[in-house]
């Protein structure tokens, strides 16, 4: 592990990615103790607090974890998808966010790989992802129910349908295009949508993944998504009309 002391770029970072790539590689393999602060200062020729500050990154990432004790110190952690899941959502709505990803992209993007899903979904979903879905959709047709509880359930209730396609890489993946997109579409289009019409398509695509019916599940995602587009146009104009 190496790193280049006159790249202008801060060294903690560049020891983090010089372990982390020992992580990805191999080199460094799960539960592996990585060098002692000491070491690790001595390898790289710098301070033990620039080491220090390495491992927070990594420690941030998941990447190690640390253990006090005689035999603690800092270990390459077992990565999970679940433990990976925040930081997918906190990446992608920071992407959206700060990069001006129109409207309509981010919408094209979330449905389509949602669509993807409803083949395996409707073969390989379990009662209690089924169950899930019901139970939301129960709760969005409760009169009392404010728009931030609307849009969890709105997301709890696709996040059953992806992750019942059983396919951990798709339900990481799509962490961020439903978390993370279904939040920000839904305070856009809030203030227009019908709350009814939006649990009708939800039921319809419950009763056709009960069915075990992949092709109905795609036919209600594509009215879902050309409504919502519906909404964000609506919205633009409403505005429009106020500016001038």
């Amino acid at each position: 592990m190496k790193i280049d002391p006159q790249n202008p770029a801060d060294l903690s970072a560049q020891i983090a990615q010089a372990i982390k790539q020992a992580i990805v590689s191999g080199e460094l393999i799960v539960d592996a103790r990585l060098p002692s602060e000491a070491e690790l200062a001595d390898q790289f020729q710098v301070s033990r607090p620039t080491v220090r500050e390495a491992l927070k990154r990594l420690a941030a990432q998941s990447l190690i974890r640390t253990q006090r004790g005689a035999s603690g110190g800092a270990f390459v952690n077992r990565l999970s998808f679940e433990d990976a899941y925040s930081q997918q959502i906190t990446t992608s709505t920071l992407l959206l966010s700060m990069n001006a990803v129109s409207f309509d992209t981010a919408c094209e993007a979330r449905y389509a790989l949602e669509r993807a899903c409803a083949p395996l979904a409707a073969e390989r979903r379990t009662p209690d992802q089924l169950a899930t879905m019901r139970a939301e959709i129960f709760r969005q047709a409760q009169p009392g129910l404010s728009d931030e509880s609307f849009c969890a359930s709105d997301v709890a209730f696709h996040r059953a349908l992806v992750d019942g396609a059983g396919n951990p890489v798709l339900s990481y993946q799509l962490a961020g295009a439903v978390e993370a997109m279904q939040p920000l579409m839904n305070m856009i289009t809030f203030t227009a949508r019908s709350r009814e019409a939006i649990i009708a398509l939800h039921t319809r695509i419950a009763d056709a993944l009960e069915a075990r019916n992949a092709e109905a599940i795609d036919e209600a995602l594509v009215e879902l998504e050309a409504y919502t587009r519906q909404l964000a146009r609506d919205v633009a104009e409403r505005r429009r009309k106020q500016a001038d």
